[in-house]
């Protein structure tokens, strides 16, 4: 008699989630021992919508929470009461989880109250600053505690969910945002914008988002954006506005009437890749290009005061310049202006993986399965 195959749902609800999740759930889908489920909290919409259809994946369940100016806590509350409903309907033997957004720490919180195991993709993150960022250190704190596979991006994080006390086996796979990255890569992806010529221009693509960087953060990083770009004329800035107005009004007030300023509406996955492919340098405040701008030899200057990713730091991929305007201006300008300091940075080793994330987690997750009785062992 074949065993039936094991249910898993896989819960999301932003775009990095999918993105990262994506070539998990590819894996999960070819193998013939697990019946996975997408499940989508719709904490973000169409942004997500866009990279399913990427990757060719269909949602299985869809919450469809999402509610404008929506607060952590109904975001927390809705995302709860219906995955508690979803996993009494679908019975999974685990849920996979990824990073620190809301959604995550719901699904895990939703999990733990019905006893079902929770896998933690990106786990072990730390800034050891629990309002910085707010709430993701918050949030990825608490999965740790109640996850019982730890998948750890990166040698520092085995060492963080090592000392943090967590239950459950911790393994190093490497990060799956950079399993993602490889295959759109290999598709060759464009970014056009009008009137941006990219053969002119040594292009700065930057991203900002973070919630400790709104108000007077964002400002003094608008006003370091306007150094650069008067300082070097050959310069020029591609700017995806965040589809929060909170952030973006601010960043349109200071620079949407430069001419070398492109600001665009959110890019698709294909097309941020293809930027970050074409451009000299990143300034961001995202964790994500951290990790993925290296694969494509790209420096990263990071607009906050702390990161989770200081592999990438130690490195040498990226350096941490806060968001005060002149620190900003002057990190950027000595690497547009100094050859060997930009080529250490673009040469130097992505800490983040080898693009085979998703079929260690796969490989993983079915010896959880096969040897139940080593569940509670620790493993690196």
């Amino acid at each position: 008699m074949v065993a039936s195959p094991i249910p898993i749902c896989i819960t999301l609800g932003t775009r990095p989630e999918a993105i990262k999740l994506a070539p998990v759930i590819q894996a999960f889908q070819r193998s013939p021992l697990f019946e996975p489920y997408v499940v989508l909290t719709g904490q973000h919409r169409e942004m997500v919508d866009q990279v399913m259809a990427l990757f060719d994946l269909r949602v299985d369940r869809d919450l469809a929470i999402m509610q404008p100016q929506q607060t952590l806590t109904e975001i927390t509350c809705r995302a709860l009461q219906g995955l508690e409903q979803l996993y009494q309907e679908l019975l999974p033997r685990l849920v996979l989880v990824q990073g620190d957004t809301t959604t995550a720490f719901a699904a895990t919180l939703a999990a733990f109250y019905q006893q079902i195991p929770v896998g933690h993709v990106e786990a072990g993150l730390r800034t050891d600053d629990l309002y910085n960022p707010y709430p993701e250190e918050a949030n990825r704190r608490l999965i740790s505690q109640l996850a019982q596979l730890h998948f750890a991006p990166t040698e520092q994080a085995v060492k963080n969910l090592q000392a943090a006390g967590v239950t459950g086996p911790i393994y190093w796979t490497g990060n799956t945002v950079i399993d993602a990255l490889l295959q759109v890569v290999d598709r060759q992806p464009v970014c056009d914008v009008p009137g941006l010529d990219w053969q002119r221009y040594r292009v700065l693509l930057a991203t900002v988002h973070r919630r400790e960087n709104w108000g007077a953060p964002l400002e003094d990083i608008a006003k370091g954006f306007l150094k650069i770009l008067n300082t070097l004329p050959d310069t020029a800035l591609l700017l995806p506005l965040h589809r929060n107005p909170t952030v973006r009004e601010p960043l349109k007030a200071y620079l949407e009437h430069h001419p070398r300023v492109f600001l665009t509406e959110p890019l698709d996955y294909p097309a941020l890749v293809a930027a970050i492919k074409g451009s000299t340098l990143l300034l961001t405040d995202s964790g994500g290009l951290q990790e993925e701008a290296p694969s494509l030899g790209k420096p990263v200057l990071v607009l906050r005061e702390t990161t989770e990713r200081p592999e990438a730091v130690a490195a040498g991929t990226a350096k941490l310049v806060g968001t005060f305007a002149d620190t900003i201006a002057a990190a950027a300008i000595e690497l547009l202006t100094d050859s060997e300091a930009y080529k250490r940075m673009a040469t130097a080793i992505n800490p983040f993986g080898d693009g085979q994330a998703s079929e260690r987690i796969l490989e993983i997750v079915t010896q959880f399965f096969a040897q139940p009785a080593k569940q509670g062992a620790t493993a690196n």
